[in-house]
C-alpha cells in the first residue's frame, strides 16, 4: 500500500524540531558513552544535553545538595593529595549512603533515554515531520536560523550560559547561570583569580573552598559542550527544514522560457530572494529550487547511527578528558606551587589535546573523508521573460547569491 507522506505531515506522530519561547528542542544523533560520560561528570547535564530539562534539574539539584553535605568533593582534593586519612576523617556517611543510587540510576538512565531517542529521531526523519520555524508571544519571539558555533563556543568562555542564550535554548542557560554564579560565590573563584593574577598563590589556594570549587570544571566545560553542539545541531535543523521546504514549494517546472541559474547555501537570504522574486512578478511554478543532497545527508546504518553521534566527535571526547583532567588537576594544584586555579587550566588544555588525539587516532577511515570547500547547498533556476533578466539577476545578487547565470 502507497504511503501518503502529505497526509502524514498535516498530523506526525514524532517531530525532529519543536520552537517554543524558551527554545528549540529537537532530536538528533548523540553518541550515548558521551551523554553518560557527562553524567558521570555532573549527574543532570546528560540529561540537560537531550533536552529532558525537569529530570536533569532535580538530578542538578541532588547532587549540589548531597555532594556539598557528604564533604564528597572534599575528600576528593585529599584523596589526590595522599591525605587517605584525612580523606575518610571528612566524609559524612549519612549523606554518602544516599549518592551512590542516585548517581547510578542519572548514568545509566541518560544512556538509555540517548539509545531510545536516537531511534525515535530515525523514525521521526523518515517522516519528514517539522514544526512551523517561528513562534511568537507576547513575551519572547523564536526562531530557527543558522548562528555560528565558535560565536556560542567564545561566549560561553566568557560566561557560562551566554552561549545557551545566544542560541536561544533559556532552560538550559537558566540553570547553567544559576549554577555558575552560585559555586562561583560559594567557591570563592574570582578572590582567587585575583591572587593568582597577582602571583600570591599561596593565598589564592587559602582562600578557595574545595568542595564548591570541584564543582566548576564540569558547569564550565559542559557549558562549553552544550554551547557548541546545540548550534551545529540546530544549524542542521534549519537546513533541513528550509530543504523540504523548497522541496514543496519550488521544484514546480514551465517550460519555454529564459532560465536564470544561481547558487546559494542554506540561509535565510535564500528564503528572502525566493519572496522578492514572487513580489516582483515571478509565479511560484516559474521558480526551481533544489537543494544538493551532500555526503553528510545520505542514510546511516541504524546500528552504527544508534551508538554514534553524527560529526561533532573531536570536541566530544576532547572536552570529556579536558573535565577530568581539570578536576584532578585543580585538586593537586592544592599541593603545588601554583596553586589550583593555574593547574587547572594545565590540566583543561592538556585534557582537550589528549582527547583530540584520541579520535584522530581511532576515528575510522570512512569518517575522515575530505570536507569539500564548495560552499553551494541549494541550486535556484528561474524562468522568466527576457525583459525580467536584469530584474531576477539584481535579486538575486542582492540576496548573496555564489554566482548567477542565464541560459537561452
Amino acid at each position: 500500500m502507497t504511503r501518503n507522506l502529505s497526509n502524514q505531515n498535516k498530523s506526525p506522530r514524532r517531530l525532529t524540531a519543536y520552537v517554543s519561547i524558551l527554545g528549540t528542542t529537537q532530536l538528533h544523533l548523540r553518541n550515548p558513552w558521551i551523554v553518560a560520560w557527562w553524567s558521570i561528570a555532573f549527574p543532570g547535564f546528560g540529561h540537560l544535553l537531550l533536552a529532558k530539562y525537569l529530570r536533569g534539574y532535580i538530578l542538578i539539584g541532588w547532587e549540589l545538595v548531597i555532594n556539598s553535605m557528604s564533604n564528597l568533593n572534599q575528600a576528593m582534593v585529599y584523596s589526590f593529595t595522599g591525605k587517605f586519612e584525612l580523606a575518610k576523617s571528612v566524609i559524612d556517611v549519612r549523606w554518602l549512603a544516599l549518592y551512590a543510587p542516585v548517581y547510578l540510576f542519572a548514568v545509566y538512565d541518560s544512556y538509555r533515554t540517548t539509545i531510545d531517542l536516537n531511534n525515535q529521531f530515525i523514525l521521526a526523519n523518515r517522516e519528514r515531520a517539522f514544526t512551523p520555524p517561528f513562534h511568537m508571544t507576547g513575551l519572547e519571539i523564536n526562531y530557527m536560523d543558522k548562528r555560528n558555533p565558535w560565536l556560542a563556543l567564545l561566549w560561553s568562555l566568557l560566561m557560562p550560559g551566554m552561549g545557551q542564550l545566544y542560541i536561544h535554548r533559556i532552560a538550559s542557560a537558566f540553570y547553567i547561570l544559576l549554577a555558575w554564579i552560585g559555586t562561583t560565590y560559594l567557591s570563592h573563584l574570582l578572590e582567587g583569580i585575583q591572587y593568582t593574577l597577582l602571583g600570591d598563590f599561596r593565598h589564592a589556594t587559602d582562600v578557595l573552598v574545595p568542595k564548591w570549587l570541584m564543582f566548576m570544571p564540569s558547569i564550565y566545560c559542559f557549558a562549553l559542550y552544550d554551547a557548541y553542539v546545540n548550534t551545529v545541531e540546530s544549524n542542521k535543523a534549519f537546513d533541513k527544514e528550509q530543504r523540504y521546504f523548497l522541496k514543496e514549494n519550488y521544484q514546480v517546472r514551465k517550460a519555454d522560457h529564459m532560465r536564470v541559474i544561481s547558487s546559494f547555501d542554506h540561509s535565510i537570504y535564500l528564503e528572502m530572494a525566493l519572496t522578492a522574486l514572487e513580489e516582483n512578478g515571478i509565479d511560484r511554478k516559474n521558480i526551481l529550487a533544489v537543494p544538493l543532497d551532500r555526503i553528510a545527508d545520505q542514510p546511516k546504518k541504524i546500528l552504527d547511527t544508534m551508538h554514534r553521534s553524527d560529526g561533532i566527535s573531536y570536541i566530544d571526547t576532547g572536552i570529556a578528558c579536558a573535565t577530568a583532567l581539570t578536576v584532578i588537576a585543580s585538586s593537586i594544584g592544592f599541593k603545588l606551587a601554583w596553586g589550583p586555579i593555574i593547574w587547572g587550566l594545565i590540566g583543561a588544555v592538556t585534557g582537550f589535546f589528549i582527547g583530540m588525539l584520541i579520535d584522530m587516532l581511532i576515528r575510522s577511515p570512512k569518517d575522515t573523508r575530505p570536507v569539500s570547500k564548495i560552499k553551494t547547498e541549494v541550486v535556484v533556476l528561474v524562468d522568466c521573460d527576457e525583459k525580467q533578466i536584469e530584474m531576477v539577476e539584481n535579486i538575486l545578487w542582492k540576496h548573496f547569491a555564489f554566482g548567477v547565470a542565464k541560459l537561452k
